[in-house]
């Protein structure tokens, strides 16, 4: 049963990688590649190598931290799992739907919160759990800085 359990917290992560990929997939040939970007920003052959490790690393983290016995603090840390996976789609909207960096910015920046609070919850409760986040918010954070460089590169763009 636990196995099964493993495999729905797969298909939630994966399916919102899904679902950014096509917001994401959608204009990469056009509205994207217009975009002043910044000289640090990583090749576009990066993300589906990365985002697939994290997504898997945060489905398993979140396996882990739902083994453990009923408890507030777990249902706390299971619904800011939630909150962050909610955040982290939002952020793709933004970008890529909506092309509007300002907000994706914004979004990213609560998305780094969450993360870092979803860390110290898990931490409270399963630390294997909290390492295994460790690398997504890493990522995460290199993102806000890209995020942010694509906002000062590119003022005309969204609400920014």
């Amino acid at each position: 049963m636990k196995w099964i359990v493993l495999l729905g917290w797969l298909l939630i992560c994966y399916a919102v990688a899904v679902q950014g990929g096509r917001w994401t997939s959608a204009e990469l040939r056009d509205w994207y590649l217009g975009l002043n970007k910044p000289r640090f920003s990583p090749p576009n052959w990066v993300f589906g190598p990365a985002w697939t490790v994290l997504y898997t690393l945060m489905a398993i983290a979140a396996w882990q931290v739902w083994l453990l016995p009923p408890s507030s603090l777990r249902t706390k840390a299971l619904l800011l799992f939630f909150v962050q996976l909610g955040l982290n789609l939002l952020w793709t909207w933004f970008f890529f739907r909506e092309h509007d960096i300002a907000n994706a910015l914004a979004d990213i920046s609560l998305l780094w919160i969450a993360i870092g609070a979803e860390i110290a919850i898990f931490w409270q409760i399963r630390p294997l759990a909290a390492w295994l986040l460790a690398p997504y918010w890493a990522w995460v954070s290199f993102a806000v800085v890209v995020n942010f460089a694509y906002w000062r590169l590119n003022p005309d763009s969204g609400s920014g």
